[in-house]
Order: C-alpha cells, then sequence, then structure tokens
C-alpha cells in the first residue's frame, strides 16, 4: 500500500469540520488507485459522544456508494491524548505496510493535488523522511481561505526553541527555498522506514513510540522532527502543496510581543501544556547540545520559572511532571 492517511477526532472540536475536511480529502486522494491508500481515525471523544463516529459512519455509508475504502474507525472512549493516539493509528498503518504516513488534522480543508505533489517530492528524494506542505489560514467561520501563513514547516533556533516558519505573515512566496526540519503536527507526509528508525521502546514488552507519548498534546511534533533530523534525514517544504486550516492555539510570529499577545489568547490547558513540553524538549535532548546551546537552555529556564512565579503561577505545578519525566528517562538509560 502506497499511503496511509491518519486523523484525530475529539468532541465538537473536530466534529464541525468533517463535512468541509472529508471531501477535500476524499478528492486530494482521487489519484490514487482504491488498493493504494487506507484512511485511518482514532476517536479521542469520550464513550457517550458520537458526534464524529456518526459523520465519519454517513460519510462511509456514501464513499460506499462509488466503491471508495471505508474510514477505519478506532476508539477507546478516552482520551489518550495526540502521541499516543498517533501511535496506534501508525501501528495499524504498519501492519498494513504502507509505504507513507499522512497526518493530517480534521479541522483543515486541502487543495485537489496537495496529497499526489507531497507524494511525489518523496518519491523523487530519497534523503527526505517527510515534507510539508504550504499551510495557510483558513477562516471557517466565514468559510474563506486567506493568504496568510499558519506554517511552512517548523525550524529550530538555538536553544531548543521551536516555532512555524511564516507563521501570521501574508504568503509572498518568500519562504519556498527556506530550510526546515520536519512539517508541523496540522499537516505532514512521513516515510513509514524513517519513522521506524527513529521509533524508541520505554520497555522491551512495548510497542515502538514514534511520537513521544509523554508529551500528551502541543510540542510533540517538534521532538518527532527534531528526533528525524538527529538521524539524519532531511525534510523540506512543497509549495505546490496547499492546505488550509483553522488553527484552535494560533501563532502570529516569532518576536517577544508577538509571543505574549499569542499566549494571552490561549486558555490556560493550551498554555500549561505548552510550558511542560518545553522542558521536556530541554530535559530530554540536553545531552545531545553544545555549550552554547546549554546555556540558552538554562536561561530561558530560568526566565520561565521567574515568570510562572509572577504571572502563571499555575504553571508551577507542570515541574511535578517536568521531575517525574526526567526520572523516567534516567531510569530507563
Amino acid at each position: 500500500m502506497k499511503l496511509a492517511v491518519g486523523f484525530i477526532t475529539y468532541n465538537e472540536t473536530s466534529a464541525k469540520y468533517l463535512a468541509d475536511f472529508l471531501p477535500s480529502l476524499r478528492t486530494a486522494l482521487g489519484f490514487l488507485s482504491l488498493d493504494d491508500y487506507q484512511i485511518y481515525v482514532w476517536d479521542n471523544s469520550p464513550a457517550d459522544s458520537r458526534l464524529n463516529h456518526d459523520a465519519l459512519e454517513n460519510f462511509n455509508k456514501q464513499t460506499a456508494l462509488i466503491d471508495g475504502p471505508l474510514i477505519k474507525y478506532f476508539t477507546t472512549g478516552v482520551n489518550l491524548g495526540y502521541g499516543c493516539a498517533y501511535n496506534r493509528l501508525i501501528n495499524e498503518a504498519v501492519a498494513d505496510c504502507a509505504e507513507y504516513f499522512l497526518i493530517i488534522n480534521p479541522d483543515t480543508i486541502l487543495e485537489p493535488e496537495t496529497i499526489s505533489e507531497l507524494i511525489k517530492a518523496l518519491d523523487d528524494n530519497h534523503n527526505l523522511g517527510s515534507v510539508s506542505p504550504k499551510i495557510k489560514r483558513w477562516d471557517f467561520a466565514n468559510r474563506t481561505k486567506t493568504n496568510i501563513i499558519d506554517s511552512v514547516g517548523l525550524i529550530l533556533k538555538p536553544g531548543l526553541r521551536f516555532f512555524d516558519l511564516g507563521a501570521g505573515e501574508e504568503d509572498r512566496n518568500q519562504f519556498n527555498q527556506a530550510t526546515i526540519i520536519g512539517p508541523s503536527g496540522a499537516a505532514g507526509l512521513f516515510r513509514f522506514s524513517a519513522l521506524t528508525d527513529i521509533a524508541a521502546k520505554q520497555r522491551p514488552d512495548q510497542k515502538p513510540q514514534y511520537f513521544d507519548e509523554q508529551f500528551f498534546m502541543y510540542k510533540e511534533d517538534c521532538d518527532l522532527a527534531y528526533r528525524l533530523f538527529l538521524a539524519g534525514y532531511a525534510s523540506r517544504l512543497v509549495d505546490t502543496a496547499l492546505v488550509y486550516h483553522d488553527r484552535t492555539a494560533a501563532s502570529s510570529g516569532t518576536g517577544m510581543g508577538k509571543i505574549i499577545s499569542d499566549r494571552r489568547a490561549k486558555d490556560k490547558q493550551i498554555r500549561a501544556w505548552s510550558f511542560r513540553n518545553q522542558h521536556l524538549i530541554f530535559v530530554k535532548h540536553w545531552k545531545k547540545q553544545n555549550f552554547v546551546s546549554r546555556l540558552l537552555i538554562i536561561s530561558y529556564s530560568l526566565a520561565f520559572l521567574i515568570f510562572s512565579l509572577i504571572l502563571e503561577q499555575f504553571l508551577l505545578k507542570e515541574y511535578y511532571y517536568i521531575l517525574r519525566y526526567r526520572s523516567v528517562l534516567t531510569n530507563t538509560k
């Protein structure tokens, strides 16, 4: 099988998008034969919520009428988080011997040529472990595709700081030749052999973890991209592949003023996950950093501590999870 497509649903957060997302996905897959792809979905909704299940079941019925492959639906009735749910989908796709895995959010719409352009890029360059589409902002409320960049891929700055390149800027094709280390978690195509290469086991009896499940949600895409980068896998933007994304936690840039403004627009849980997981990245990849990067990590960590003490005391409880993660890493080495 050429391609596995995976996405995660959760309550109304995703259900409201499916009527737009699913037809665009099916159209973008139209160039492949029916035996060449399979769509998998993991529903993180609670057991008593059937919004996504019913929408997907209705779509499957419509697809069956035109001989399309049915979406394979999985759930446990609890929220496993982003990384754990994707790991389960990837393991399903491994069993089906897929060559590529497309990660895609259901709060997106794809242009018809998007997937074919992404696959062509990986087919043509075997040094690439992943490719990113050009993702622009989608104003879902007004059903409007904008020319504002959401992400053209992840970039890494000194001190293990990751950013969505171009976020919040008007698209003038200024990033088409830019260097990235991997795609945003909103949309990206991965070579299965690369994912298998960097998958980790915490215990011999466990299945491999492609995403680090300790991250639960936010920045797990940064960790995955960095691990692929460290393993020698390149990534690049495919500017002819377009996706439009109605991002919940939108970023408008990398300047300090913009970062502070973005934080104020996010709810506490998102800020807590982002705070925790940035520290998990610091802890996990500390030994791989040079002297300058370590100094920057120390300075960032101190700044985060002071910030949380003065302005966002609710973040202090995240240090419990950070210390526990450090202990887990130490005990598994």
